[in-house]
């Protein structure tokens, strides 16, 4: 069974005799559920799935009615990505920029960026961006997954934020060349980044 934290716990219909809605995520290997359940619980609870139903304690409770997995998201370094990382609208292509570094080294520690950056920040902030929620929390949640996944790896989260840093700087001295038409702007639109819209629409040939 794998184990998701749950994020947001939302009661279905007001009133006393709604179910609830859990949403949850998983930290080491990235996926997303909703459950159905009669059992309201906490942001933080632990809560596991195993095929549709969910469990709390070992007791179940509900069933699963949204699941989202990255066996079938790809990653792409093909393009110039403003900020460095950026996904898809469909979310099905996660993008990360072609001159961010794939592998990151720490010692005898390596850390493969498409994972840390990709995978487990990138994805899971489209996936609760997808979900209406707002980009500085969909961000702070997926910067938690990033920064959970890189220790589990044996890595500091100090020392690997000052690895990604230098090489984020080297990015922002490129001009974007070419940007992927299928980029979401939700990110850019949402922080009001005139010059940066401007400058991916001109290299990726989107028009206003």
């Amino acid at each position: 069974m794998k184990e998701f934290e749950v994020l947001e716990h939302i009661r279905e219909n007001k009133g006393k005799g709604g179910k609830f809605i859990l949403t949850a995520i998983s930290f080491l290997e990235p996926a997303y559920v909703k459950v159905e359940s009669d059992t309201n619980l906490e942001k933080g609870d632990i809560i596991s799935v195993q095929e549709r139903r969910a469990y709390h304690n070992g007791n179940n409770i509900g069933l699963v009615i949204e699941h989202r997995e990255a066996e079938d998201v790809r990653v792409s370094t093909d393009f110039d990505i403003k900020y460095t990382g950026g996904y898809s609208l469909d979310g099905k292509t996660i993008y990360l920029d072609e001159h961010f570094p794939i592998l990151l080294k720490f010692g005898s520690k390596v850390i493969d960026s498409r994972k840390s950056i990709g995978l487990h920040h990138e994805l899971p902030e489209k996936w609760l961006s997808d979900d209406a929620y707002e980009y500085p929390y969909a961000h702070e949640i997926a910067t938690g997954i990033e920064k959970k996944y890189v220790e589990h790896e044996g890595v500091t989260w100090k020392e690997y934020c000052a690895e990604v840093d230098m090489n984020l700087r080297n990015v922002y001295s490129h001009k974007l060349g070419k940007t992927p038409v299928s980029l979401d702007l939700a990110p850019y639109l949402y922080c009001r980044d005139r010059e940066a819209l401007k400058e991916i629409r001109d290299s990726s040939g989107l028009k206003d």
